[in-house]
């Protein structure tokens, strides 16, 4: 097998497609500047992470089976005036999460399944790790 047959493999078997996308690059431009054995690792380990780290989320909202996407910023505050503006930013803030507390919301359709599939999609976005 060669090296790039062997590499392609371990890669696959880490699963580390973004490494495994980068090496080529990595690996010729730490030829070209003399990096370290222990700066490419830092280099091309960091590039895989970084995908993981933006493509996680995506992958826990797909996991989820959320019956639709929606935000915050999509929330009409004026059409619904009973629910209060204030306390829904809070909970977008994940706050209750951190500190391991329950939220309970009551109300009619809409708003009510609206605002817990905007706080579920945050808590299952990368910037709630």
């Amino acid at each position: 097998m060669s090296k790039t047959g062997e590499l392609a493999h371990l890669f696959r078997s880490l699963k580390a497609p973004a490494a495994a996308r980068a090496l080529p690059v990595l690996a010729d431009r730490a030829r070209e500047e003399q990096w370290s054995y222990e700066r490419f690792a830092e280099i091309l380990l960091g590039t895989e992470v970084s995908a993981r780290d933006s493509h996680g989320g995506e992958a826990r909202i797909k996991t989820a089976r959320f019956p639709a996407r929606k935000t915050l910023e999509e929330f009409d505050f004026t059409f619904q005036r009973s629910v209060k503006k204030t306390v829904i930013e809070h909970l977008g803030q994940l706050d209750f999460l951190h500190a391991r507390e329950n939220v309970l919301l009551l109300g009619p359709p809409g708003p009510v399944s609206h605002c817990p599939l905007c706080v579920r999609h945050g808590a299952n976005s990368p910037a709630s790790d």
